[in-house]
């Protein structure tokens, strides 16, 4: 079941008609009434798309202003949960009387909100916002569960959907300029078949190989590719689809995200995976949380600890400060190693200092 969930979160991030469906099987995966993706961005009104039944009720909100107003929405968008929470946990009981979208959303017999957010490195806030009805209660742990390891599928699909402006994709030459980010099509066999101007002067560790097949310069993150390209093809939902690559040459740290490419997805552009690279500043601040979890597919616990220990902290004292026990914060950062490509701490921290937070307008 998860694994049609993934393919359909792939193939909307391409094709937004498609959300109202994905978004809809999520919800009734996880016994939710409505999902929600929202994308924040521009100092504009939210965009997005939503299940069926929170249609008319997700037009009046996107129409009007109330969401600048809306305690909910701007507390979730200032506290930018890098996990799925329940929204009612970080409100006062007068403040949910009160907000005005949960009025409206009370009297259309919703409830239990539970909500993610997760901060592009191109600026983009997305929002993905699942509800029970009311007579229902709130969300199982298990849902929750299964909404987080959902997660770093949605943060791919929404971040292609936020840069093609959830339209459509269309020719693969046009859709690979329309993204705005460096961005390449290859086969099923690993061979490039298309690419972008901006690709072209993405880190120097890149480069195309004899065959026309794809390669990373260093070792490590190139078998790490070669893995994550080969989990794609086969829509294995475990597995890491995030590469980092390191500040080289005047290059900016770079991440690689492998995107496998569905069902009719295929035809329009032509391929079988997408490779989209996002870039990120160097910095000496300590990286958020919420940006390593998004960039590096680190779960919430995961990417706590990463900051940490970028912040200096020993693993001893990392593992205090994350509230976890030294042998659990050790089983965190071999997990770490594994989806950053690195083998030693040293490695890890310089690599997470080349991650700067992103500053957002909350009004935004």
């Amino acid at each position: 079941m998860l694994e049609e969930i993934i393919e359909g979160f792939y193939e909307a991030a391409f094709v937004p008609d498609e959300w109202a469906h994905v978004l809809d099987q999520t919800s009734s995966a996880t016994g939710s009434a409505t999902g929600t993706l929202f994308v924040f961005g521009d100092n504009a009104p939210p965009r997005g798309r939503t299940s069926p039944a929170a249609q008319p009720l997700f037009d009046e909100f996107i129409r009007g202003d109330v969401w600048k107003t809306c305690e909910s929405v701007q507390r979730m968008c200032s506290i930018q949960p890098g996990s799925f929470v329940n929204v009612d946990d970080y409100l006062s009981p007068e403040e949910i009387e009160r907000d005005p979208i949960r009025i409206r959303l009370r009297e259309a017999g919703i409830g239990s909100n539970i909500c993610t957010s997760i901060a592009l490195p191109t600026g983009e806030l997305l929002m993905f916002v699942f509800q029970r009805w009311l007579k229902d209660g709130h969300h199982a742990a298990e849902a929750v569960s299964a909404l987080n390891e959902l997660r770093p599928h949605m943060a791919r699909a929404g971040l292609v959907a936020a840069r093609l402006r959830l339209e459509r994709a269309k020719t693969t030459v046009s859709t690979l300029e329309a993204i705005g980010l460096p961005a390449m099509t290859l086969s099923a066999s690993g061979k490039v078949l298309a690419t972008n101007g901006l690709m072209e002067a993405i880190s120097p560790l890149v480069d195309i190989a004899v065959s026309d097949r794809l390669r990373i310069s260093i070792p490590a993150l190139n078998r790490l590719f070669q893995e994550s390209f080969e989990a794609a093809g086969k829509l294995r939902h475990s597995s890491v689809r995030s590469i980092p690559l390191p500040a080289q040459n005047g290059n900016a740290a770079t991440v690689l995200h492998v995107i496998p490419l569905v069902r009719n997805v295929k035809d329009i552009l032509g391929g079988d995976i997408l490779i989209a690279a996002t870039s990120v500043t160097s910095s000496s601040f300590i990286p958020d949380p919420r940006i390593l979890s998004g960039l590096f597919d680190l779960a919430p616990a995961e990417a706590k600890l990463a900051a940490f220990l970028s912040s200096g902290l020993t693993l001893q004292d990392a593992s205090k400060a994350s509230n976890v026990t030294f042998k659990t914060a050790r089983t965190y950062l071999e997990r770490i190693f594994v989806k950053t490509g690195v083998h030693r701490q040293s490695e890890l921290i310089a690599l997470l200092k080349n991650t700067a937070p992103i500053t957002r307008d909350r009004d935004s």
